[in-house]
């Protein structure tokens, strides 16, 4: 007999309510037939940023194979987390899928490597974090909609997507934000429609950061493993993944290699969900928040993995930053993306106009500091078949322009 389907859980007085959100920049006419959230989500799947995802890659370049996670099937795996656990939660599933969708719109082409390569090359300029690049994406790049640039999202998007990985601002902070300045793309928006950046997130961003963990540290080890970059039996010693696939092994003996990680992984993502809502819940009942502002006043994170959990999730980090992201073969890749990005940024900054037509004519002259973001605007939005391919027009002889 089938199992009846999950009752829908009451909404919990701290989720975020469409009909009590604060509102957009530029006012618009509430839809007839979706909420403000829906209207979010929705736009961001319609943006051109969304769409280029599905060539942006996170470890492996587009070329190494079709089978890897791209940033696109990463945020697809992103929102099917946030909105099982904010389900759950009673937290509101349209902003935590809308979060989760908006998150990686700001990174760059070959992943982190892109990323550096750009940072370094905007240091003079005040730097690159994808963080506020998504902000600016959503507020002002993608140009759309007749009365406005960007994609006039509600306030609770954009707090949740400038926020989710905690305050910028005061006591509660991460001592990486401190060490850099807050960006000019989050300052100015704030002055404009403050964003509260001494709070914490709402807790659907707050889930929505923390499905981002689940998800990338799970398909890199299946990716990872079907690269060939390390071995099942490399992951014995790693705490609670290698005795997940010993427990597979022993109820599955001689399952085939492909259906075993499958079997591991999805226990470890269950694994995870659930030991981050019984955690969740843990603090929500001890914190007592009876409203969104009374949960992004508390002084530490309402949603949150269990201290062993974390600990965890520590480690295999640092496994997967060991035998994966700092392998030779990957590092291979890296080098070359930072060299095609950085490359890319001088030319351009030095020659902007070999810069499109369209991008040329915003130039404010050569080496100029808004010449500069807007060169990184351009890098930022390509993805990795694009500035390959950009590259060898710009610096091979033989190459034609087209």
């Amino acid at each position: 007999m089938p199992h009846a389907p999950q009752h829908a859980v009451a909404p919990a007085p701290f989720a975020c309510r469409p009909e009590a959100s604060r509102g957009r920049l530029h006012s618009e006419p509430e839809s007839a037939t979706r909420s403000a959230f829906q209207r979010d989500r929705d736009r961001i799947i319609h943006s051109g940023a969304f769409r280029k995802l599905q060539y942006k890659t996170q470890v492996f370049v587009y070329h190494e194979g079709d089978y890897y996670r791209t940033r696109l099937t990463h945020s697809l795996e992103v929102a099917q987390i946030a909105r099982s656990v904010s389900r759950v939660l009673g937290l509101n599933e349209d902003l935590a899928e809308a979060l989760a969708l908006a998150h990686d719109l700001g990174h760059t082409c070959f992943g982190h490597a892109g990323e550096d390569a750009l940072d370094a090359a905007m240091a003079p300029f005040g730097g690159f974090d994808h963080n506020a690049q998504t902000l600016r994406i959503l507020t002002r790049l993608e140009r759309r909609y007749a009365g406005f640039d960007g994609l006039n999202l509600t306030w609770e998007t954009l707090e949740g997507v400038v926020k989710h990985n905690g305050p910028l601002a005061g006591p509660n902070m991460r001592e990486k934000d401190r060490m850099r300045p807050l960006s000019t793309a989050i300052s100015d928006y704030d002055r404009q429609h403050g964003l509260e950046l001494g709070t914490f997130a709402g807790a659907e961003a707050q889930v929505a950061s923390l499905a981002d963990d689940i998800a990338y540290n799970n398909h890199d080890i299946d990716d990872g493993l079907r690269a060939g970059l390390f071995a099942i039996e490399d992951l014995a010693d790693v705490p609670l993944v290698g005795p997940v696939f010993h427990e597979v092994q022993k109820a599955w003996p001689g399952l085939d290699r492909p259906r075993l990680i499958h079997e591991a992984v999805r226990r470890l993502i269950n694994l995870m969900v659930n030991d981050l809502i019984a955690e969740s819940r843990r603090r929500v009942a001890e914190g007592r928040p009876d409203s969104p502002e009374a949960l992004r006043a508390l002084s530490r994170p309402a949603i949150a993995f269990s201290e062993e959990m974390a600990a965890n999730d520590r480690a295999l980090k640092e496994f997967l930053r060991t035998h994966m992201y700092r392998h030779w073969r990957v590092n291979r890749m890296t080098s070359k993306a930072r060299r095609v990005v950085s490359e890319l940024f001088a030319l351009f900054l030095a020659e902007p106009e070999c810069l499109p037509d369209d991008w040329r004519r915003q130039t404010t002259g050569a080496g100029d500091p808004m010449t500069a973001r807007l060169v990184a605007d351009f890098i930022a939005g390509m993805t990795d078949r694009f500035a390959l391919e950009e590259h060898r027009r710009l610096f091979d002889p033989q190459s034609g322009n087209r």
